[in-house]
């Protein structure tokens, strides 16, 4: 399939950037999985934009192999370089979520994204968070020390944000342990962004690939217990993800041309009658999108999520806001909302 890139000079350069981070995540788990003699088979998988013609995206992806539970590295580039009334004209960007199939192991996101409007304006959206589901507190140092150490003086400020924006008050927790969260950033040098960006995305991938050599190098095999941890703790992770992520709504509110490769983040499989018990913790309406997810999740114990409940899922999300748009204001935030339209993200987390 082929679709046309946005002509923006800019745009251009995000592209080449978010690329290469595609490439080193692909690169850093598959020589993993080769060395430990385990598999990792990433496949390319494209959609497009409006048939191609306002761009499109190529996500690598991998389900229940030896090694990945699930995992997404998908990159992508919305454009309206013909439609001049649109306050967007273009939005750059990586989104790769990874959940090893050893639940000690720990998960991984981060989006990186250039988005530029009309006015020609222009902001950086900068992520990344570990996220396992047995915490250990020298993989959380070593992970917060990389954040930190790509650009001390903004470290505080993106942690605080990452820590604001991940928490989820039903359950008194937050997603993940360590998190990073620069939104509408524009410092007024886009070189020195762009390098800022590409800095944090390659510290962050490759932090992320030795910590998981180091855990799945000579690891035993789970345990019963390890096992129900990391189950509770993808069903956690479908919480945040359905309930409250703002960046994961707006895609799927703007358009249903890519819904599997939206919920892509999803891990493989849940535990339904534990997310089912977390429905009376949540306010209206948002207690009733719950209980909708959970009527269209399978029967199944533990309960599979494959790209055909995916799809379900996503419908289930796009009616329950286009029915309660006031349930918007219930998702996630930071401390700053960029001015940009928000059902035109070029990917969502």
């Amino acid at each position: 399939m082929s679709w046309t890139k946005a002509q923006s000079d800019r745009a251009a350069t995000a592209w080449n950037l978010v690329t290469e981070l595609q490439q080193r995540m692909v690169d850093n788990l598959t020589a993993i999985a080769r060395d430990l003699g385990s598999d990792a088979p990433f496949a390319p998988i494209e959609w497009l934009r409006d048939g191609g013609r306002h761009g499109g995206g190529t996500r690598y992806a991998v389900a229940d192999s030896a090694m990945l539970n699930r995992a997404s590295v998908n990159v992508s580039q919305v454009h309206y370089d013909d439609m001049l009334d649109k306050r967007l004209a273009s939005a750059t960007a990586l989104s790769t979520i990874i959940h090893p199939t050893h639940p000690r192991a720990p998960s991984f996101h981060m989006h990186i994204s250039w988005t530029k409007r009309r006015d020609r304006s222009g902001y950086w959206r900068l992520m990344a968070d570990l996220n396992p589901s047995l915490a250990d507190a020298a993989d959380t140092a070593a992970f917060a020390d990389t954040l930190r150490n790509v650009a001390p003086a903004l470290y505080d400020r993106a942690a605080a944000e990452g820590d604001r924006y991940f928490h989820i008050p039903v359950l008194g927790r937050h997603r993940g342990v360590a998190h990073y969260y620069l939104d509408g950033y524009n410092s007024g040098d886009f070189a020195t962004d762009r390098e800022l960006a590409r800095t944090l995305g390659l510290a962050a991938a490759d932090r992320y690939a030795a910590i998981v050599r180091a855990k799945l190098d000579g690891a035993t095999a789970p345990t019963t217990e390890e096992r129900t941890a990391q189950l509770a703790y993808h069903s956690l992770y479908l919480l945040q993800v359905l309930t409250l992520d703002r960046g994961t709504t707006s895609g799927l509110l703007v358009h249903d041309q890519n819904d599997v490769g939206i919920l892509a983040s999803l891990p493989s499989r849940v535990d339904r009658p534990l997310l089912d018990s977390w429905a009376s913790k949540l306010p209206p309406p948002q207690d009733e999108l719950l209980r909708d997810i959970v009527a269209a999740l399978p029967s199944e114990s533990p309960c599979p999520v494959d790209d055909a409940a995916r799809a379900v899922l996503a419908g289930v999300v796009r009616q329950h806001y286009r029915a309660h748009p006031e349930a918007l204001a219930m998702q996630a935030s930071a401390s700053i909302v960029p001015p940009t339209v928000a059902n035109h993200q070029a990917s969502d987390d």
